[in-house]
Parts: C-alpha cells; sequence; structure tokens
C-alpha cells in the first residue's frame, strides 16, 4: 500500500448541509423574478472559458489568493505542522492591522499541495509580498467563481487536452511546442488525455491559452484543470445565523438517553416510509417511545400486507428484496470522498480489484485525490481511500474544539476579524453554537463517501445496523475529493475511467456543481461508448435551479433529484432541464426535523476519533448514535445513490447480463410514477408561468418538469426485469 502523503483541507459539508450545486450557466432559481439573468452573449471582456462553443464566463476573487506548495522534501516528519497551518502562522507573525492587533489571516488547505488566503481588507498588498517570500511556496494563483454563484475555483498552471485520435506523437509535438507548452502526464484509461502546462503564460493567462487550443487542428478539446472546492468556508452572518437556529428550533424534541438497537430500518423512510410516518401522527419525545412505536407499526402493518393509509413516499425497497438477491454481487462504483470501509456495515459489501494489471497494493479501489505528475500509473494517487492518520489529526483537531474550547476562544479560532462586526448583535453563546453545529457537521461531512456507500450497500452485523438499498452488493471504492471537498477535473475523468476498467456495473458519482468541460464529457461518452452496459447515476444538483448540475448533465448520464418524506420536491434539489427521475434525499427543514433525513453510515465512530475525549452522553450535530456511527444526511447526493442501488438490485436479476444501459434505464423510469408526490402552490404557479412564456416544451407536464419520470419503485422496477 502507498504511504499516504500529507493531504489538509477546509471541510466538506455537502453530506450534512448538501452539496453546493452550480450549473455553468445563470439558470433561474424557483424562488428568482421571472426576468432572465445575465447570458454568457451579454459580457463583455470577461475573463472565460469554453464549453460546446459558449464563453462561460468567470470572476476572478480580489480578497483571496490560492497558494500552491512545492514538493514535500522525503526528509520532512510526517509528525510536522501541514503546510497550511504554516503558512498561516508565518503571515500572521508580525502582521498587524490599523488598530494595532494581531491580524487573523485566514489560510484554508485545499488538499497536500494547494491552500486559499483570505486576504486582510487593510494589508492585502504586504500579504501577498510575505505568501511570495515562503520558501515552501511555489506559487501565487488566481481563485475564480463562475457567474452568479460563489464557487471557488483554483486556476492552477495545468490544462487537459485531448487530441483527435488520429494524429501522430510528433505533430502532438509540434502543437505543444508551437504552444509553449510541456506534458505534465498521460492520464490513465485514456491513450488522448494528458495534463499539460504553459511554460509562457500564468494566472489568468491559462484561460486564453486553453480557449486558443481549442481552435487548433488536431485538437479534439482543451480546457484548464480545474481545482474546485465544492464546501464552502466557515462564513457566518446576521441573517445566515438566524437560518440556523430556526432550523435548529425546529428539530425533534428527543430525549438524548437511550438508543435504538433493534429498528434502525424504522429510521430510514427511503426505503419504507409507513412506520415512521405513522409514529410521527403521534406523540413522541423520546429514542425509546420512537424505537417502541416503529416496532409497534410494523407488526400492525404485518410486513405491508394491509394496505396503508399513508401514502408511500419511500422506494418500496422491502418489497424488492422479497422478489431479488439483493444485488448480489453486482460491483457499483462509489467516486467520493473519504470512504471508511471498515465500518462494521460496510466491510463485507467491498469488491476486490481482479484485474491482471493491479498496482502494488491494490486490492479495494484507489485514490485519485492527491495531484500527481508522475509518468508511472501507480503513481497516481494510492490504494487506500480511507482516512490518513494525518487527515484523523487534521479532524480531530477541529471536532475536539467544539468539546473543548469556550464560547470566546471558538470565535477567535473560527470567525474572521471582518465578520466580527457583522456579529456582534448577536449573542457570543448564540454564535458559539452555530459554530459548533456547523463545524461537528462539516466533520461529519467529510466521511461522505462512507455516507454513501451505506445508502447503497450497507449490511447491518447481527441485525443490527443500516441498511442499504443493495445490502448483497459489492462497493468500489474511487476516493476524487481531499478534504474540504478539493477536487480536480483530471481526477473525475480519471476515476471514471478507472472504475469502467476495473469492473464496475454501475457508477455513482454524487458530484454536483462540477465545473463541465467538453474534455470531460468527451471521456464520459468514451467510458459509456466501450461499457455499453454500464449505468453512471450522478445527483442533480442542490442549488434549486432549474436545470440539472455536471457530472448528472452529460450525455447518457442518469440525473436523479431529491423528494422528502412528505412527498414534495427537496427544497435544495434541481429540477427541470435534464432531470430523469427522483428519489428519496431527506428533508432536514420540515417538521418532521432530523428523522426527515437519510439515515445511513458515518465515519467518526472509531475510538481513534476520540482520543483524548469523552464520549459524549447525547447526540450532537445529526447523529443517530452518540459517536457518530451513524448520521442524519440530506441532499441529492443521497438520492443519486439510492438509484444506484436500484440499479444494482435490477442488474442482480439480469442473470444473463442481457439488458444494456438503455434498456435498464428505459425500465427504470417507465416502472416510475408520481404517486405520492405533491407539487407545491409556488411551483405550480412558477410553472404555469414558464409555460405561458414558452419556455417549457409544451408535451412536458408540471409533475414532469420537477420529478422527472417520477419517484423511482424498486419492487415494479426488479419485476419488471424478472419478467
Amino acid at each position: 500500500m502507498n504511504r499516504k502523503r500529507i493531504v489538509s483541507g477546509i471541510l466538506l459539508t455537502s453530506s450534512i448541509l448538501a452539496f453546493t450545486n452550480i450549473p455553468f450557466t445563470a439558470n433561474l432559481k424557483l424562488n428568482s423574478t421571472a426576468s432572465a439573468q445575465t447570458t454568457e452573449t451579454e459580457t463583455n471582456n470577461q475573463l472565460f472559458y469554453i464549453y460546446k462553443g459558449q464563453k462561460i464566463p468567470l470572476t476572478q476573487q480580489t480578497d483571496v489568493v490560492a497558494v500552491e506548495f512545492k514538493d514535500l522534501p522525503t526528509t520532512r516528519s510526517r509528525s510536522a505542522n501541514p503546510l497550511y497551518l504554516q503558512l498561516e502562522k508565518d503571515l500572521q507573525t508580525g502582521t498587524r492591522t490599523r488598530g494595532g492587533s494581531n491580524s487573523q489571516v485566514m489560510v484554508q488547505p485545499l488538499g497536500q499541495n494547494y491552500a486559499v488566503v483570505t486576504l486582510p481588507r487593510n494589508n492585502n498588498t504586504n500579504i501577498q509580498k510575505k505568501i511570495e517570500n515562503q520558501s515552501y511556496v511555489k506559487a501565487a494563483l488566481p481563485v475564480l467563481s463562475r457567474t452568479n454563484s460563489q464557487d471557488t475555483i483554483v486556476l492552477p498552471n495545468e490544462i487537459v487536452i485531448n487530441f483527435k485520435p488520429n494524429i501522430s506523437d510528433n505533430q502532438k509535438e509540434s502543437i505543444l511546442k508551437q504552444n509553449n507548452l510541456e506534458i505534465v502526464r498521460p492520464l490513465r484509461f485514456f491513450p488522448n488525455l494528458y495534463i499539460v502546462k504553459s511554460t509562457a503564460a500564468s494566472g489568468t493567462a491559462v484561460l486564453n491559452v486553453a480557449n486558443q487550443l481549442n481552435q487548433i487542428q488536431g485538437v479534439n478539446s482543451a480546457a484548464p484543470n480545474f481545482l474546485q472546492s465544492i464546501s464552502k468556508f466557515i462564513d457566518i452572518d446576521n441573517q445566515g445565523m438566524s437560518l440556523d437556529t430556526q432550523a435548529i428550533k425546529k428539530q425533534p424534541k428527543l430525549e438524548n438517553s437511550g438508543s435504538i438497537t433493534k429498528n434502525y430500518l424504522g429510521l430510514q423512510w427511503h426505503l419504507i416510509s409507513v412506520q415512521l410516518k405513522q409514529c410521527l401522527q403521534q406523540q413522541i419525545n423520546s429514542f425509546d417511545s420512537l424505537q417502541n412505536c416503529l416496532q409497534q407499526q410494523t407488526a400492525k402493518n404485518k410486513q405491508l400486507q394491509s394496505k396503508p393509509t399513508l401514502p408511500r413516499t419511500d422506494l418500496r425497497v422491502t418489497e424488492a428484496w422479497k422478489n431479488s438477491n439483493g444485488g448480489k454481487d453486482v460491483v457499483v462504483a462509489v467516486i467520493d470522498s473519504l470512504i471508511q470501509w471498515n465500518h462494521p456495515d460496510l466491510r463485507d459489501s467491498l469488491y476486490q480489484v481482479q484485474t491482471a494489471d493491479r498496482c502494488p497494493g491494490e486490492r479495494y479501489g484507489w485514490d485519485f485525490s492527491e495531484p500527481s505528475k508522475s509518468n508511472q500509473p501507480c503513481a497516481v494517487g494510492d490504494s487506500d481511500t480511507s482516512m490518513s492518520p494525518l487527515e484523523l489529526n487534521i479532524l480531530r483537531r477541529k471536532l475536539h474544539h467544539t468539546f473543548t474550547l469556550s464560547d470566546k476562544e471558538l470565535i477567535r479560532r473560527y470567525v474572521h476579524p471582518s465578520m466580527l462586526q457583522r456579529i456582534s448583535s448577536t449573542s457570543e453563546k448564540k454564535v458559539a453554537d452555530y459554530l459548533r453545529n456547523k463545524i461537528r457537521s462539516q466533520v461529519g461531512g467529510e466521511f461522505h463517501g462512507t455516507m454513501v456507500s451505506g445508502v447503497i450497500a450497507a449490511k447491518p452485523q447481527n441485525q443490527t445496523g443500516m441498511w442499504g438499498v443493495a445490502p448483497n452488493a459489492k462497493i468500489l471504492p474511487v476516493r476524487v475529493f481531499g478534504l474540504n471537498g478539493s477536487i480536480s477535473s483530471s481526477a473525475v475523468i480519471e476515476a471514471v475511467g478507472y472504475a469502467a476498467n476495473r469492473g464496475a456495473d454501475v457508477i455513482n458519482l454524487s458530484l454536483g456543481s462540477m465545473v463541465p468541460t467538453d474534455v470531460g464529457e468527451l471521456a464520459f461518452s468514451q467510458v459509456l461508448q466501450q461499457n455499453p452496459k454500464l449505468v453512471v447515476v450522478a445527483s442533480s444538483g442542490n442549488s434549486n435551479y432549474n436545470r440539472v448540475a455536471y457530472p448528472s448533465g452529460y450525455d447518457g448520464v442518469l440525473s436523479v433529484g431529491a423528494s422528502n418524506l412528505q412527498g414534495n420536491r427537496a427544497p435544495y434539489s434541481n429540477f427541470g432541464k435534464g432531470l430523469d427521475v427522483v428519489a428519496p434525499g431527506g428533508d432536514l427543514s420540515t417538521e418532521a426535523g432530523w428523522l426527515g433525513g437519510i439515515a445511513t453510515t458515518g465515519g467518526t465512530w472509531m475510538d481513534t476519533f476520540w482520543k483524548g475525549l469523552a464520549f459524549p452522553k447525547s447526540r450532537w450535530s445529526k447523529t443517530v448514535d452518540f459517536k457518530g456511527k451513524y448520521w442524519w444526511t440530506q441532499g441529492t447526493s443521497f438520492s443519486s445513490p439510492a438509484v444506484a442501488g436500484v440499479v444494482a438490485l435490477m442488474k442482480g436479476e439480469d442473470s444473463n447480463n442481457q439488458l444494456n444501459r438503455v434498456k435498464l434505464i428505459n425500465i427504470l423510469k417507465s416502472t416510475a410514477g408520481y404517486q405520492g408526490l405533491n407539487l407545491t402552490e409556488q411551483e405550480q404557479k412558477y410553472y404555469r408561468r414558464l409555460a405561458n412564456r414558452k419556455r417549457v416544451p409544451s408535451e412536458v407536464t408540471d409533475k414532469q418538469y420537477f420529478f422527472g419520470s417520477g419517484l423511482i419503485n424498486a419492487e415494479a422496477a426488479v419485476k419488471a426485469v424478472k419478467n
């Protein structure tokens, strides 16, 4: 097994607070005005890149700068501080604000090699000079965002280029030389894809180089190798504070004592919703009473043989299990963040890589989250997709802070000085409670891949744990996110190629908000063409936009939106153009509170995570249990794996492997429906307004617009495959 290198990062919030999914164009939100927002064609003299022949505008952020670190020397102690902490210390030392106090310059890491520095308003130039003077800093890089969004997009001096297949090596070399480019490395599994860098351009000029390459004969496409952060920096304002505290107030007042040890299935309403919906109609004030109610309702319903009085808003998975083998031996690749596959409910669900060209140590998937400049395939990433000791220390430190620091000290450490004035009218305790909840959610959210894997194929030990949709399927873990949600365009491309090459039957991509590129779309198209039975499922996005995010927007990818326990569209879920189906994704904002989320496997359960800290005596953040073995989550990040699990159930019944991707998706969509789904009055008005303006095709109904082909029905889909 390759040695994990230092990986650091701000925290991925998507699993708990949902992915921030921003499509490539300025799309309309449901709650926006009817007038169109600024489009690509209305902007002049802006930074941009090319996608499908369109100029996609980008904006350079002036208050932050990215930093690329030099390669760590082999002699550097693994116990040394991560470089982002060293940079923060060096920048704060001797730096003063106008008031004379130490400036709390904040540095947020982006994986191993990069970090983002928030520049103080009054000392911008000096800080940038100090950055450049640090011996371990390789380069300062621009930070960009898409129009009408708050993306964090770092622009390294790297371009992904796709040469046409019929050109020679000499022709490739000539194109590179004429454009002052040199090859960094080829991308694995794609013979004509390369990462290159400019020897003559840097900063935002790299965009121009990439754009010009698209005009050259012999080049299929080219785009910057964007480095994104899917997570949000910890930010506080009065509005956000108000919203968050209101959400906290809505949580069900369940006593902290007691634990559910017998009926986790009852909490997993996306698998079967009837029991929980029945119990929520009663006065439930403790977990013990909730457990008793769930058990009583299960017995009363006699395994749903009696007709339920409440509408079904689940996937009808328990019925599908009765008519299937649970997705036996179907391989589902989870391309995601930390996949803690030693979780008790996951360790028996791992696929062991069988290919003859395995790399040393390769057994359970691969980690592409760290950049590499090596031409040796096995040197790109490593074989361990789970948390390294250094990552453990970084996350443990943040979690411990929320339990051990005073309110004042917590605010000092995690709130930028420029924000303090904006929250001065809010009580110190209120701010600290907000921070504790958010930081804990972020720490838990780093195990997004673990949560996604649990939705697909968790299999409880001794019947006391969480269930996946396809408990007999096998998980192929493929990591692309570093800590903080840092992810590069090239990592996603290589991960998809790897998953297909290593025998995946299904690929799940809970990655909404990726910057779409022609290079990426061509790579997806190539994988799908070469593997006609492979099904790729992706989340539609969590931005409440009227079109799906990427990569779910690529041709051939099944796009999944999210519904809630009540049968409504989850308020964050993207809809409209490109949406195929919906599945339960959870909704923590309803009266059901946390119980309205998706209950699944988490990553903070390990004793080593709590070393030096007493185990909590109550639930914290959105944990189901006291240590975080299980969490409540929300987002299309979880409706997508639910559908991936249903596809695994279907493939498990296709004994002769006769059904290709098109047939499977057609069955999935034809057996979905709108029973149990509801449109709000606001959604109906919004649809009518768009329809009157001819902005919705006449053949698309209102429910189709918001739900695609409808809510997935696992029972019907499995039966259709068997028949």
